[in-house]
């Protein structure tokens, strides 16, 4: 295949391979996401919606706005490849063991933890119902850090508003405890309550940047089902920056599909999909931390 060669006949936008590449070439180079050829038609659908949001006709033109820098065009483009798929309690049998670390730890110090990748907000919610079910009333003293490249789903996530069939497999206590269900043009949907709310704090956060504006030290991190979009360096990349951030007892939860092997300098495995820092940086988050 030429690079000029339109992929597919009869669409609606003229789309070339030249035109694939060029995107690829974008988004990795703002966001590490790495798109492989299998992606063309996904590529395809949601950047079409953004031609017809802004009437451009072709590939070709709205490319040439998104390297005239254009800042809201290219929070629309960066929104419109970014996947997010999420539910409550996604992978429960990490969240029994934060709840145990949770409690081996409190009374110590005040307690933060990090969803790097929070998309519509389920997965730091249950974070928060778990460190309110593992410390009670000394659940006040944490603080979660959510955070997303996607712009348009941490606004659905500090709203904390969902469609009542997003709760429905959890248990009716559980449910009860934690949202408040809707009445009248609000029927049908579910609330978190301010109890959650307000143990998070949620922002816009590019992993890729250097600077996350995370303070450390965190005592877990949870970056789930993220690295799968990143080629290998990259996911180095951002294990070593997540190295500073940790306490030395510190926590990072993975995604089921992913395996830090290629950190395994910095990060050993604990448990199912778990980890904790090399004995080596351990000893250096601890000499930093008496040096607090």
């Amino acid at each position: 295949m030429t690079r000029g060669e339109v992929l597919k006949e009869g669409r609606e936008f003229h789309f070339t391979a030249k035109d694939f590449d060029r995107i690829r070439k974008m988004i990795y180079a703002h966001a590490g996401i790495s798109l492989s050829d299998s992606k063309q038609e996904l590529v395809y659908s949601r950047l079409s919606r953004r031609l017809r949001a802004t009437g451009i006709s072709s590939f070709a033109e709205y490319l040439a706005l998104l390297e005239s820098k254009d800042p809201v065009e290219w929070e629309a483009f960066t929104n419109s490849l970014t996947t997010n798929l999420t539910a409550f309690f996604r992978e429960p049998h990490h969240f029994p063991l934060l709840a145990e670390h949770l409690r081996s730890i409190r009374g110590n110090h005040s307690i933060a933890l990090w969803c790097s990748a929070a998309s519509t907000g389920e997965e730091p919610y249950t974070m928060a119902m778990t460190v309110i079910d593992a410390l009670g009333r000394d659940a006040s003293k944490v603080h979660i850090i959510a955070t997303d490249l996607d712009t348009k789903v941490i606004e659905t996530a500090r709203a904390g508003v969902y469609p009542e069939e997003r709760v429905s497999k959890l248990d009716p206590e559980l449910v009860k405890r934690f949202f408040l269900r809707g009445s009248g043009l609000q029927e049908g949907f579910v609330r978190v309550k301010p109890e959650l709310s307000e143990m998070i704090t949620f922002r816009s956060a590019n992993l890729l940047h250097n600077n996350w504006g995370i303070r450390p030290p965190l005592d877990a991190i949870f970056c789930r089902n993220v690295m799968i979009y990143f080629d290998r360096q990259t996911q180095l990349d951002i294990l070593k920056k997540f190295v500073p951030l940790l306490r030395s007892n510190g926590l990072l939860f993975a995604g089921h599909s992913e395996s830090f092997i290629n950190a395994e300098e910095y990060f050993k495995l604990r448990g199912k999909t778990v980890y904790e820092l090399t004995p080596k940086y351990k000893a250096l988050q601890h000499k930093a931390e008496q040096s607090r």
